[in-house]
């Protein structure tokens, strides 16, 4: 009898940059499989079994596979952006075996091995460690989120302290969300030349000490430099936090530990406002900023889990400083009116040298910082920029609710308690977000996610006009919504854009990319905000995710067309 092969997706752990296990390989299929992760369909990343290379036996012993409407719906629900879906299961090809055949899912089965040699693949009967180490990873990724959902809230606080305007505050949010976001794709690459725990620990001892220097900072300016260094070691957390799961863990038994993650962290950084609010109004903001520091106490318990050792990967280091560069002058020249005519022309100069000197390193060194596979690819590109728009909404109303509600005399505490609504929406949003990907694919879920970050700030704005708290949380809710559907969105757009070998690369810079729309956001509010009014900046941000949702629909309608002609 022939024997029918399954190939994984997956490249060996540690090959890739950690960040492709947050998303896998390809995009939902409509027929409950998966389509191959590869633009072109010519390199299928994805399990193919051919009924037409079967002998009798074998294939005989796949019909009697038949499965029932439930197991069918059952099996649709296994996309390979599962790991950002609390209780999804995985795909055929997370779960297949090195020899076996395709293997489908039942109401409640995690993964199975059909039609595979005995002892090849995951056993969801197999103990392993894999719920404690989840729960650890999630809880750290949730106290790193602190850093900017608690401290959002306190912000009131911290410029009535400190003698600042609105557009003064929003720097200790952008600062964070610019580093965030930058040396979260350099932590990848340091971790694929040093293993994990390094970078990791080295990550959450400078978010430790960053934060508790922000607590007792002395001035404006020491808080900045804290808040900026905060941020570069928060983001180890996400992407290194994934990978410990990933590497340590195969099949159905990571699919689940890495839903329960997302779930971990989802409920902990969903409670951000409100612990940011109750220890403010019993303490100070200091507390408040200071809280991120008990993620050192996690790393101990969850030392013996963190993988050393790594691949021997080369970091372009002077691709990752000029990316940085460019993205640090985005953000300065945005929110320069709050800071003044030196900011303008730093960011400037930053943005005019950095754009072009990135482009130049992209062509001398294809396979660097910005490999040429990735940037030239037109998914990978307008699914960043679209999604980029996302966490620029959510970002400015960290900034902006909180000023208009203390603007009409709401304390920390208060404005906590309003937005525990859109603290479940946080904690739901993952759930959801997987059937509706299913259904509509991750560019329709990409445009449903942008329009609604844009009716989001439009009723944001509103809000802030008439002094409505009840519009203003509903726009936070909304925002909150179109974040959960809009990253996973992203990352499944960008693992079936692109061949498996460069997937993890892509997905590493479609999150910078990604979480530089966070800083942008907190940029035009506290920095055009200053000019025109925080409503007027909030109409005018409305502008970037519907302009991505167009752009998003012409693309759809012009692939359509290609396909019918």
């Amino acid at each position: 009898m022939r024997n029918v092969s399954a190939r994984s997706a997956q490249p060996p752990p540690g090959s890739e940059h950690p960040d492709a296990q947050l998303a896998g390989g390809g995009e939902p299929g409509r027929a409950g499989g998966v389509r191959g992760g590869s633009g072109s369909g010519s390199r299928a990343s994805q399990v193919a079994v051919s009924s037409s290379r079967m002998t009798g036996p074998v294939r005989s012993r796949v019909a009697k596979l038949s499965l029932t409407p439930a197991e069918a719906r059952a099996n649709r629900r296994c996309p390979t952006w599962s790991a950002l879906t609390p209780g999804s299961t995985t795909t055929a090809s997370e779960c297949s075996g090195r020899g076996g055949a395709r293997e489908l899912h039942s109401p409640g089965k995690v993964c199975g091995n059909v039609g595979g040699p005995p002892g090849v693949g995951p056993s969801v009967t197999t103990p392993t460690d894999a719920g404690r180490v989840a729960a650890l990873v999630g809880l750290l990724f949730g106290l790193a989120g602190m850093g900017s959902a608690a401290v959002a809230v306190t912000l009131p606080a911290i410029a009535e302290d400190l003698d600042l305007s609105t557009g003064g505050a929003s720097w200790i949010i952008s600062l964070y969300a610019l580093m965030l976001a930058v040396a979260t794709a350099v932590y990848g690459r340091v971790a694929d030349l040093a293993g994990i725990r390094l970078p990791l620990v080295v990550g959450v001892v400078l978010m430790t000490v960053s934060a508790l220097a922000g607590a007792v900072a002395p001035s404006y300016e020491v808080l900045l430099v804290a808040r900026l260094l905060q941020g570069a070691g928060a983001a180890a957390v996400p992407v290194l936090g994934m990978a410990i799961v990933s590497a340590r863990y195969e099949g159905g038994v990571r699919a689940t530990a890495l839903g329960k993650v997302a779930g971990t962290a989802a409920a902990v950084s969903a409670l951000g406002p409100l612990a940011g609010g109750a220890l403010e109004d019993v303490g100070t903001w200091r507390v408040v900023v200071a809280l991120p520091a008990l993620g050192l106490l996690v790393v101990p318990v969850l030392w013996r889990a963190i993988p050393t050792e790594g691949t021997g990967a080369r970091l372009d280091v002077l691709g990752a400083v000029l990316v940085a560069g460019a993205a640090a002058g985005l953000v300065l020249l945005v929110q320069s009116p709050a800071g003044g005519a030196g900011i303008a022309v730093t960011g400037a100069v930053l943005l005019a040298l950095g754009v072009p000197a990135a482009a130049a390193r992209v062509r001398r060194r294809p396979e660097g910082f910005l490999p040429h596979a990735v940037v030239r690819e037109p998914v990978v590109v307008r699914s960043a920029l679209a999604a980029s728009a996302v966490p620029a909404a959510w970002f400015a109303l960290l900034i902006a609710v909180p000023a208009v509600l203390a603007r009409e005399g709401w304390t920390p505490l208060h404005v906590g308690l309003a937005l525990v609504p859109s603290a479940v929406t946080g904690f739901l949003a993952p759930r959801l977000a997987g059937p509706l990907l299913v259904r509509w694919g991750p560019t329709r879920a990409l445009v449903a996610s942008g329009a609604t970050a844009a009716l989001a700030l439009v009723l944001a704005a509103s809000g802030a006009v008439v002094g409505s708290a009840v519009l203003l949380v509903g726009a936070v809710v909304l925002v909150t919504l179109a974040f959960g559907l809009g990253q996973p969105a992203l990352m499944a757009a960008v693992s079936g854009a692109v061949p498996a070998d460069v997937r993890g690369v892509a997905l590493g810079i479609a999150t910078l990319v990604f979480l530089v729309g966070g800083g942008v956001g907190s940029a035009v509010v506290g920095g055009i905000g200053e000019l025109v009014g925080l409503d007027r900046a909030l109409l005018l941000l409305a502008l970037l995710p519907l302009a991505g949702s167009v752009a998003l629909l012409a693309a759809l309608r012009a692939e359509r067309s290609r396909a019918v002609a």
